[in-house]
This record gives C-alpha cells, sequence and structure tokens, in this order.
C-alpha cells in the first residue's frame, strides 16, 4: 500500500512539474519576448523589456564577410530607436568559428570598430541542441520570406512587431537598410498593436 501510495505522488509531481523553455518547451511561448537573456557585460535581461517595441535580433559575428553589416545596424538603430526600434545583437560562434572572442572581447571589436551601441547579448548557440531557447523558439515561427527552420548562417535578422510576434525573418544577404526590411521595419514602427 505503502509503494502504491509512494508510487502515485511521484507520478503526479513529475505530470504537474513545470517544464522549462530549454527543454524543447520553445514552442509552447505564445510570445518571442517570453524570454530572457545574458547581456554581453553578463547582466540578466527579461525580454518583456522591450514589450511595445518593434524588435530585430540579428546573430552576429566578428569574423564573418557580413561583419560589415554592425555599421548599417547601428544607423538603422540611430534611426529609428526614438520611433521605437531596439536592435538586440547575438554574438554566436556555431558557424566556421567566425566569433572566437569572449564577450569583453567581442564588445571591445564591436564599440571600437563599429560603435555599436545597441544591446549586445552574451554569446549563444542558435542551432545546436543547445541553443538558447529564445533561438529554438525563432527558428520555430514560419515568418516570411525565410519561413522556419535552422539559422542559415552569421546576421540572419529576426523582425519582431510590437505585440512580441515575429513578423519576419531575413537572411545574412539582406543588408540593415535592404528596403524590404526597412519597409518592413517602418510598417511595425506605424503599428499601434
Amino acid at each position: 500500500m505503502t509503494r502504491l501510495f509512494l508510487l502515485t505522488l511521484a507520478l503526479g509531481c513529475l505530470m504537474t512539474a513545470p517544464v522549462s523553455a530549454d527543454d524543447g518547451a520553445a514552442a509552447e511561448h505564445s510570445c518571442s519576448l517570453d524570454f530572457t537573456a545574458k547581456t554581453i557585460d553578463g547582466d540578466t535581461v527579461d525580454l518583456h523589456d522591450y514589450e511595445g517595441k518593434v524588435v530585430l535580433i540579428v546573430n552576429v559575428a566578428s569574423k564573418c564577410g557580413y561583419t560589415k553589416q554592425y555599421a548599417g545596424l547601428q544607423d538603422l538603430y540611430e534611426k529609428y530607436k526614438d520611433k521605437g526600434l531596439v536592435i538586440v545583437g547575438f554574438p554566436s560562434n556555431e558557424f566556421r568559428g567566425q566569433e572566437p572572442g569572449t564577450d569583453a572581447e567581442i564588445k571591445e571589436f564591436c564599440t571600437s570598430k563599429f560603435g555599436v551601441t545597441f544591446p549586445m547579448m552574451s554569446k549563444v548557440e542558435v542551432n545546436t541542441p543547445q541553443a538558447c531557447a529564445l533561438y529554438k523558439h525563432l527558428t520555430q515561427q514560419d515568418a516570411k520570406p525565410l519561413g522556419k527552420g535552422p539559422v542559415a548562417w552569421n546576421f540572419e535578422k529576426f523582425l519582431i512587431g510590437r505585440d512580441g510576434q515575429v513578423i519576419n525573418r531575413f537572411g545574412s544577404k539582406t543588408k540593415p537598410f535592404d528596403e524590404e526590411l526597412v519597409s518592413a521595419i517602418e510598417a511595425q514602427l506605424s503599428s499601434k498593436s
């Protein structure tokens, strides 16, 4: 009788235990801001702090052919930040080891070479089983024009609307001032939801 009681109790606890987003539950999040991240300075940020803003999330790297996009991203941020745009950079060393530095080295590189002032996060994985929960969620969203699936390369861009939903996903070749990207950002900035 005691054994049956303990077994029932254990099963009940397992069935009601919360599931972490890192355990594959990323798809269960209804909002792309339902996550926390570690800043490049080591602080924890709740992405809900960006609620009501238009957010462009970009996986970045310092030794990539697209690294010059940092300059365009900074210019884009300067142009639209007062209207509600936030750009958030997530360094990743996942693609041919093109972001090998420490967080301190990455920060120094971004600020000294490109004057980056938009929020930068700590280095993350974006596709591997160890990928951060945010990227697990983002890559499951069917956002145009790329759709869902793994991040293909550095400087892929996810545009999140004021409502926290992924609106668009642009590939690495899409430059920060590409007409399609800018139009999508401006449309979201003019939206009140």
